[in-house]
């Protein structure tokens, strides 16, 4: 009992500086099902999610009111008492905060307005989003995009295509050996023939998830290949083919899903790696700005 005792108070101790958001995220490979959901719930809305009772707070999560009690002592808190003055004092820390303060977005039109709607929609998945990556898995994967020694292969689906020629375009000026596989054309294979154990393969697959990119992820697994996922919050299948996994928010009032947090992780990964290869970066940057010159591509104003 006494060790128990000890342990929880290193534990409170460790993550005194800690936003119970923070906390989450540390602990999320150590939750089951029922505690993710529960996770997702509180960081929804948060901190505004957690500050009702516990059972409003189970029955939004749809999990038992155990499940709530157990969590809350997973993140380092006493109780659902602690961790509701541990919201309170992030609340009031916001509040009075004078950036946080707006009433809409477009000023010029009501909060009822698409324009507001759509942008609070889209807020909301960037901060879910940033709040599900691990910095250390970032900071793992960055690594991997900048190493020479591994080839670079970046694929996509229908939609999300386009990020994966966005991400090429950056990743062709920062290093050598990148490719672009268009999976959602028959000559894909081809691409795979390159293919080196310890190359690294980046793709991006939200829902409606495509056999096609589920095919290359097992080719590419078969082949020893590393594979990172980008994905939404209700994981593609590759997931269990990817050895790194980011879980973005797609979810707007529109027919169609936000793919803004992708983008968001896409640019932070090309900033990034670009500042772990700076030097190399700048020579090639340079080139091709004298490649540019040569060939007019671009108009000059001086």
């Amino acid at each position: 009992m006494k060790l128990c005792l000890q342990y929880r108070q290193h534990r409170r101790q460790r993550h005194v500086s800690d936003t119970a958001q923070q906390r989450v995220r540390q602990i999320s490979d150590s939750l089951t099902r029922a505690e993710r959901q529960l996770a997702d719930v509180i960081l929804e809305n948060y901190p505004m999610s957690g500050l009702g009772s516990i059972t409003r707070l189970a029955e939004k999560a749809g999990v038992s009111t155990p499940t709530v009690a157990r969590m809350v002592q997973k993140l380092g808190f006493s109780g659902f008492a602690e961790f509701q003055a541990a919201l309170r004092d992030e609340l009031e820390a916001q509040v009075s905060n004078p950036i946080a303060k707006r009433d809409r977005w477009s000023q010029s039109a009501p909060q009822e307005h698409l324009l507001n709607r759509f942008t609070d929609a889209v807020m909301s998945n960037i901060r879910q989003t940033l709040a599900h990556v691990d910095p250390d898995e970032f900071d793992a994967v960055s690594r991997l995009l900048a190493d020479e020694n591994r080839a670079l292969f970046i694929a996509g689906g229908r939609i999300t295509h386009a990020l994966s020629e966005y991400l090429h375009l950056h990743m062709q000026v920062v290093r050598k050996g990148v490719h672009h596989i268009r999976s959602t054309s028959n000559a894909w294979p081809h691409a795979l023939l390159d293919l080196e154990p310890d190359d690294v393969v980046l793709i991006y697959d939200i829902r409606r998830y495509e056999n096609s990119t589920l095919k290359l992820a097992e080719i590419a697994a078969e082949r020893g290949a590393v594979t990172v996922l980008v994905t939404d919050q209700w994981q593609s299948p590759i997931a269990r083919h990817a050895r790194y996994t980011f879980e973005a928010r797609i979810e707007v009032p529109s027919a169609w899903d936000s793919t803004v947090s992708m983008m968001l992780l896409t640019e932070t990964l090309i900033a990034a790696v670009q500042d772990l290869r700076w030097e190399a970066t700048r020579d090639r940057m340079d080139q091709l700005e004298a490649i540019f010159d040569s060939t007019r591509i671009f108009r000059k104003f001086v």
